[in-house]
């Protein structure tokens, strides 16, 4: 199955709010005939754009390929939320690698949302940067860990932008009865992330590289050059970068044991106003809970309220996509159960055993950089700085990213799709009990 083409068009954005009203760019071309660069890179989503421009500014002759459009993939349609920090809370993390390795992970963390910041500054990146996110506890038992960790960041990290959040406070705050409690953290925030990919593109393009859209990878060659291999071109690079994440396919029978395609759903209501929002989401934050099966949500810049989450069982998109996360909106926020939906989209994201991402060195000049596991927003950009900075011989934040294991998901990939069906069923369940 060919998740590229399986539930989207060819050449064309989803329905999605964020494509509806960006100033998209105009098409770049096929790939065509025999290319020649120091770096191909595929992927035009956050990692492939981010490390096209980070390369291009240290002076690499850069070539891009994307089998759709720039952005098309999970970069462009995603909840937009910025966190603090891994996938992984810091106290896993510590049980996982150890404590040193854990606060370089940490670092590497905040390093990331710094660099989202600093490129919604830039007048090529067309979002603001907005402050905050709460994570709520959907069990009132979840919420004891809660003290805990805020005590563990500020004692052991020196972190004092997250602080406790009690019942009524995050009542206050998120006008549902869903929720124990939670968690308020001013360090992260939110963005309109299709703005940054379609930013990322121009610094990239302004910056040097070439951008080829519609341009299918259907092999890449190891060697000294590598080959990359397109329906229509031939590329020969010195170094080869994979930024993609969900839909990579079987490019790399190695990399895609460890990263599992995943489809999840948002919606956007109509314009509520700033009154309305105010009600339901107070000080313009984002709102993730503490289900594994996650309902993410957050405020649009015009007052609609992007609301993500449901779980798929396969990796078509369902028929009704606002109607199955209508379900889980209206649990949520009760006075929203009839509220007019005008957008509904699906995408695919990547996600390990761990919830950390994959790095890998195949050959030693082809690196792999995905898996981000919902956080792509902020490590799926730092990832393509951070290949640049290895292919430039300074590889000291890809060894700390590469060292954390990633175990293979059993079976590989020829039984993902049916252990994506029990996982999402006994998880939906765990979320229930």
């Amino acid at each position: 199955m060919d998740l590229l083409t399986v539930n989207d068009r060819q050449g064309e954005y989803p329905n999605s709010y964020y494509a509806d009203v960006a100033e998209t760019l105009a098409p770049f071309p096929k790939a065509q005939g025999a290319l020649e660069c120091d770096v191909c890179v595929v992927g035009a989503g956050f990692t492939g754009l981010s490390a096209a421009y980070h390369l291009a500014q240290r002076g690499y002759d850069v070539v891009v390929l994307d089998a759709q459009r720039v952005g098309f993939g999970a970069s462009g349609r995603n909840g937009g939320q910025v966190s603090m920090g891994q996938r992984v809370e810091q106290d896993g993390l510590e049980k996982m690698v150890g404590e040193a390795h854990a606060h370089q992970l940490w670092d590497i963390g905040a390093q990331a949302v710094d660099l989202v910041r600093s490129l919604t500054k830039t007048p090529e990146v067309r979002t603001e940067f907005h402050d905050g996110v709460i994570h709520t506890v959907h069990r009132e038992r979840y919420q004891a860990h809660n003290a805990e960790y805020v005590e563990h960041m500020s004692s052991k990290y020196g972190y004092d932008k997250i602080r406790l959040l009690d019942k009524d406070e995050c009542h206050h705050l998120v006008n549902s009865p869903a929720y124990y409690g939670g968690t308020l953290d001013m360090g992260a925030g939110h963005v309109d992330p299709f703005e940054l990919v379609l930013g990322l593109a121009r610094l990239a393009v302004d910056a040097g590289a070439r951008i080829f859209e519609q341009s299918k990878v259907v092999a890449v060659k190891e060697g000294d050059p590598a080959t990359v291999v397109t329906d229509n071109a031939t590329i020969t690079a010195r170094y080869v970068v994979l930024g993609c994440n969900g839909y990579l396919g079987n490019m790399h029978k190695h990399v895609a044991e460890r990263v599992m395609p995943i489809n999840n759903f948002i919606v956007s209501t109509k314009p509520l106003g700033r009154e309305a929002q105010e009600e339901i989401i107070r000080n313009n934050y984002a709102v993730a809970d503490s289900k594994f099966v996650i309902n993410y949500f957050r405020f649009s810049d015009d007052h609609r309220l992007l609301f993500g989450g449901t779980e798929s069982y396969g990796y078509k998109f369902p028929a009704d996509i606002a109607g199955a996360v209508r379900k889980p909106m209206a649990e949520i926020f009760p006075q929203l159960k009839d509220v007019e939906v005008d957008h509904a989209w699906g995408g695919t994201l990547g996600i390990t055993m761990n919830r950390m991402p994959h790095y890998e060195r195949i050959s030693g000049n082809i690196l792999s950089l995905s898996g981000f596991s919902g956080a792509g927003v902020a490590m799926g950009t730092l990832s393509g700085q951070i290949a640049a900075e290895a292919i430039a011989g300074q590889a000291e934040r890809f060894d700390v990213m590469a060292k954390v294991p990633t175990k293979a998901f059993p079976g590989g990939p020829m039984l993902r799709t049916p252990l994506l069906v029990l996982a999402m069923l006994w998880f939906s369940l765990r979320d229930k009990l």
